[in-house]
């Protein structure tokens, strides 16, 4: 979720655990990205995607409230790159068998076939990375940051986009 300024664990009425994204004042993510990003996975939910809870846009201060996850990216937990530490969690590396590694990608897989196939208008992601891809406590991959995403109507027969996106 590039830009943000600061994570937080957090916990609803009902006792649900949350992510409280800050968005920094200095983001790259502009408004409009933040709003895409909104639109996008308010009305969408799957196994294989983060669950948006809800956000706050008032002057220059972004927040969103996402479902938290345990293990945080897969860019911290499988290859010890701190992009995003919640506060208030401590995160350490684990060792992936080749089995949950697999389904890591199946998970993954079928988070996209179900953006770019199965909802309407049709969802590219387009900034797919290790730390964009979140596992929970059971090691179920969760698509998340939306910034990017394209919607594309129904008659559309193809795609083609220009490069999007982290370097």
């Amino acid at each position: 979720m590039g830009g943000f300024g600061s994570v937080y664990k957090g916990k609803l009425k009902d006792g649900t655990l949350v992510a409280v994204y800050v968005l920094s004042e200095e983001s790259t993510q502009g408004i409009r990205e933040f709003l895409t990003e909104i639109k996008t996975i308010s009305t969408i939910e799957h196994e294989n995607l983060v669950k948006l809870y809800g956000c706050c846009v008032e002057g220059i201060h972004r927040i969103l409230v996402y479902g938290f996850l345990e293990h945080n990216s897969i860019a911290q937990t499988l290859l010890g790159k701190n992009h995003i530490l919640v506060k208030g969690f401590n995160h350490h590396n684990i060792q992936f068998s080749w089995n949950v590694r697999r389904e890591i990608c199946i998970g993954v897989a079928r988070g996209l076939a179900y953006l770019h196939e199965e909802i309407q208008p049709h969802i590219v992601h387009r900034d797919i990375k290790a730390s964009n891809i979140l596992l929970d406590e059971n090691l179920t991959a969760k698509i998340s940051d939306f910034g990017l995403a394209k919607l594309f109507p129904l008659d559309m027969s193809h795609i083609s986009t220009r490069v999007a996106g982290t370097l």
